[in-house]
């Protein structure tokens, strides 16, 4: 039959027991190919890429010998689908058997959202057992054809002869489920029918968002549950209603990417899982969900206080929320700092402590046919240490960026960078970086959040936001702010250097160790970080002291993971609970590593003790740093990086008596500062 726009699928998009190789690379590659000959995308080659990148990030096999890879890319002309019936399955990387039936979903990047809706429709009924049976006795490809445009509605069932598609309910944004009968397998709370809403969402919003959602809702009419779910999709979605939100007993989030709009369930008990959970495991999410709305100490979802609450809900404070933001962004910045540390102390290591000099003209004129005067060492040194200060040089826009990420999400990303770039140009450094993200993240969400036409929704994200939230921070950067936020920067750096200079490098040490171990990878840490991996810029034999900052800062940093770990398995396993000696154990590898964090599951629990003792074994650590005249010319990597450290024997002895000190320390104060109230172990560990 015809329609008034091309099919989403043709028979010549289909597969009916042909050999498409024997494994999911070779389908992947074999469907990308018939949607190039069908003329639905433009580059074969490209589509399977993109299908294979978005494979490698979660597999697309689900239970029941059912695979749905898709993928969205500029290449594809039209949305369509193309099905293969595969004798024998191919692994998809489902849990319970192989796939023998393969839908592959090809958007365009730009789909519009009855396109991505019609999709959608595919997905729901994929979780409907006549309709994979139909699909499975499908004599031809043209009755698959039929089976699956009645499916979405593309023309009648009787189109498909000898088709037995259900009639599945199309999509819809939001799906109730009423309760069933009362029966012992019913989830109840107090006495009562469970009242459970969720948000289901994937990475392309198309196919798993649905399924999950479907799933969910079967699993709650079995569960004689009242439920409401709101798939995110990328078709658009409507919000569960207001009176709906405040009326559930808990919420589960069954989602590869952040919730829409997440303050409206604030306060409420909360199961966050991935979106696959949803699909393979909805009975569980939905008995854990039960289970967390009696449970006081549940997770709840934060949000305004304006949001609707029940119970002791925990809503995140302005300054919480700041916290969390800045984190965001440290997070994401430093696999930068690492990669290119250890890259910087593989240079020194390969071309010796004066490569920095020469780097970059090395790296550049040279080549592996055309050596330097020292040789294969010198030039591979050379280029490691090009490659890291390359690396290095992100440390400022990926904070930035990542901090707008963390307000606006994807949309504030491109801001972010630009704005971190131009504190760096304005020498604003970090902390220009700081102010930079936060104007970007604010301006990228106050653009999202504006009402505007569908014609215009489109480029919103990838042209509107980035280009005025740009405008906005990055101008306010250059033309007002970059200039007092470098004039701060040179004070902070002159008063440190000026301690230094005076002969006062043991005081500088204290500082720095206080520093370090007070909020163990938080704003305060990243401050004395910041400064001493600045200083390495400018450090020589002739001016070692930012090589003795960077080693105070190091050893320093490694204090509180590294005396955690030897307080909880070796000083006194008695004092901390089984999950605590457990990260324990994971802290002795954070701790060389220099990685702070390793330490925050034990500050969460007890900060009061944790934090103290940290500081005390850090100012230890960093005065005798400095006593011994420990210089790093590696800016990270802990003890992995021993050669770039002197002397080693310094640095060991510095690090060993912080350790020991903040060891003993944290071990005497919960001996002898009880708490108020008589906390069991156990209750601790949750709050981990």
């Amino acid at each position: 039959m015809s329609t008034t726009t091309p099919s989403t699928i043709t028979s010549r998009l289909v597969s009916l027991d042909e050999d498409l190789g024997p494994d999911k690379q070779s389908v992947l590659r074999a469907l990308a190919a018939r949607f190039a000959a069908e003329g639905r995308a433009t580059d074969a080659e490209a589509l399977y890429q993109a299908a294979w990148d978005r494979e490698q990030k979660d597999a697309t096999g689900l239970p029941g010998g059912i695979a749905i890879p898709h993928a969205k890319s500029a290449v594809v002309t039209q949305a369509s689908l193309a099905f293969a019936r595969l004798n024998p399955g191919v692994d998809f990387g489902a849990e319970d058997e192989p796939s023998d039936i393969v839908f592959m979903i090809a958007a365009p990047d730009t789909a519009a959202e009855e396109h991505l809706a019609v999709l959608s429709s595919l997905a729901r009924h994929l979780m409907d057992e006549d309709f994979l049976a139909a699909l499975r006795g499908a004599t031809s490809a043209d009755e698959a054809v039929g089976i699956v445009r009645a499916a979405i509605g593309e023309e009648a069932q009787e189109g498909a002869e000898g088709a037995a598609a259900p009639e599945t309910p199309a999509a819809s944004p939001a799906s109730p489920a009423g309760s069933g009968p009362a029966s012992g397998d019913t989830l109840l709370v107090e006495g009562r029918p469970a009242r459970i809403v969720a948000v289901t969402a994937c990475a392309t919003g198309i196919a798993h968002t649905y399924m999950a959602a479907d799933a969910l809702t079967a699993a709650a009419q079995k569960a004689g549950v009242e439920f409401h779910v709101e798939p995110q999709g990328s078709s658009g979605y409507t919000a569960i209603d207001p009176e709906t939100i405040a009326a559930a007993d808990a919420v589960v989030f069954a989602t590869d990417v952040d919730v829409r709009e997440p303050q409206r369930f604030a306060g409420k008990p909360v199961i966050r899982r991935a979106v696959k959970a949803g699909i393979e495991r909805p009975a569980e999410l939905l008995r854990l969900a039960a289970g967390a709305a009696s449970d006081p100490a549940a997770e709840r979802v934060s949000g305004s206080a304006g949001a609707a609450e029940t119970g002791p809900a925990k809503v995140e404070s302005p300054g919480a929320r700041i916290q969390r933001i800045l984190l965001t962004g440290v997070s994401y910045m430093i696999p930068f700092v690492a990669g290119g540390g250890l890259l910087l102390a593989l240079g020194f290591l390969l071309g010796g402590y004066r490569i920095n000099e020469v780097a970059n003209q090395i790296a550049v004129e040279n080549a592996l046919w055309n050596l330097p005067e020292g040789g294969l060492l010198q030039y591979l040194g050379a280029v490691s240490f090009a490659i890291g200060s390359v690396s290095m040089s992100f440390l400022v826009p990926a904070l930035a960026g990542y901090i707008a990420f963390a307000i606006a999400d994807r949309p504030g990303i491109a801001p972010g960078f630009v704005a971190g770039s131009v504190a760096v140009l304005t020498s604003a450094g970090f902390i220009g970086g700081i102010v930079g993200g936060l104007l970007a993240g604010l301006a990228a969400w106050w653009l999202g959040s504006l009402t505007v036409p569908r014609w215009l929704r489109g480029l919103m994200p990838v042209v509107i936001i980035p280009l005025l939230g740009s405008i906005f921070a990055s101008g306010l950067l250059v033309l007002f702010l970059g200039a007092p936020i470098a004039a701060l920067m040179t004070a902070l750096t002159d008063g440190l250097n000026g301690l230094a200079a005076s002969g006062l490098l043991p005081l500088v040490g204290v500082i720095l160790g206080l520093m370090m171990c007070f909020d163990l990878g938080g704003p305060i840490n990243k401050v004395a970080y910041a400064f001493a991996v600045a200083g390495l810029g400018t450090a020589s034999d002739a001016n070692p002291v930012p090589f003795y900052i960077m080693g105070a800062v190091m050893a320093a940093g490694m204090v509180p993971p590294l005396m955690m770990a030897f307080a909880s398995t070796v000083l006194d396993r008695g004092g901390f609970s089984a999950p605590e000696r457990e990260n324990g154990k994971a802290a002795w590898l954070l701790g060389l590593s220099f990685i702070s964090e390793g330490a925050i599951p034990f500050a969460a629990a007890d900060p009061l003790r944790v934090i103290p003792a940290s500081m005390l074994g850090g100012a230890v650590t960093g005065f005798l740093s400095m006593l011994f005249l420990v210089g790093s010319r590696a800016p990270h990597g802990g003890a992995f990086v021993f050669f770039a450290i002197d002397p080693l024997w310094g640095f060991a002895v510095a690090l060993l008596a912080g350790v020991l000190v903040g060891g003993f320390a944290v071990v005497a104060l919960k001996r002898f500062a009880r708490r108020r109230s008589s906390e069991a172990p156990d209750r601790a560990a949750m709050a981990v």
